[in-house]
């Protein structure tokens, strides 16, 4: 198996099981960790993305882990070659991150009435449903995340490898506390619509529907912030 597929997959499933594992532990009825607040997401979902990162770098990938990263790069490197295995492999990764976290808490979904916060597990929503808005809203954080990623690899700033990771995280948990609120923070259409897959796929007790109308936004929104993004990056000579 290549090195980047590989990577891509497994660092994206580990980022899954741990970010939509604490989604559930927070939703879930008769989890010890029920009711606990949104700093609790926001920071398991930062540390998530850097243990996500760290194993998919280990593998020899780039750590994208999201697929309007890994376009943004592509444009950014006028190279498309890797687009489509690492995009399916992120899908892939993210579906099987879900069905992990379905499985972890097998007995919990059916002690939990309300088939909307069983969806809210695995996929976002939006607050207020204002679909230009939500879409605008996905936009902007990708754009602060993929912007702040360029910025790490940048000349200037010379990272060292081992401290990108970090960096990322603590990235993916500024944008969950400042921009989170209005959509639940997809910023990556692989976080989104690979467990959303999972939540029509897997036999949740007492599951409703998958809110497909909305899926679509946290897919196209994080694509568009994420081109953007490099665009300013570009305009203001950021390499």
């Amino acid at each position: 198996m290549d090195a980047g597929f590989a990577g891509e997959y497994l660092g994206t499933a580990v980022l899954m099981l741990l970010g939509i594992g604490t989604n559930a532990n927070v939703t879930l009825a008769k989890s010890k960790a029920q009711g606990s607040d949104w700093t609790t997401i926001t920071s398991a979902w930062g540390f998530a993305v850097l243990c996500g990162v760290l194993v998919a770098v280990s593998l020899g990938a780039p750590g994208h882990l999201n697929p309007a990263v890994t376009l943004g790069m592509a444009i950014a490197g006028h190279d498309f070659s890797h687009v489509a295995p690492y995009v399916a492999a992120q899908m892939l990764g993210a579906f099987t991150g879900a069905a992990l976290v379905w499985l972890a808490y097998l007995p919990h979904w059916a002690e939990t009435p309300d088939p909307a916060a069983k969806l809210g597990v695995f996929s976002t929503s939006p607050a207020i449903r204002a679909p230009i808005s939500n879409l605008v809203t996905e936009a902007i954080g990708a754009f602060a995340l993929v912007i702040v990623v360029i910025a790490i690899g940048s000349k200037l700033v010379a990272m060292p490898g081992f401290l990108g990771p970090v960096v990322v995280g603590l990235l993916v948990w500024a944008i969950g506390n400042g921009l989170g609120g209005p959509t639940g923070y997809a910023i990556n259409p692989a976080r989104d619509l690979g467990p959303r897959i999972a939540h029509a796929l897997l036999p949740i007790a007492g599951k409703g529907g998958s809110d497909w109308s909305y899926a679509w936004i946290p897919v196209v929104g994080p694509l568009i912030g994420g081109m953007v993004a490099v665009g300013v990056a570009g305009a203001f000579g950021m390499n």
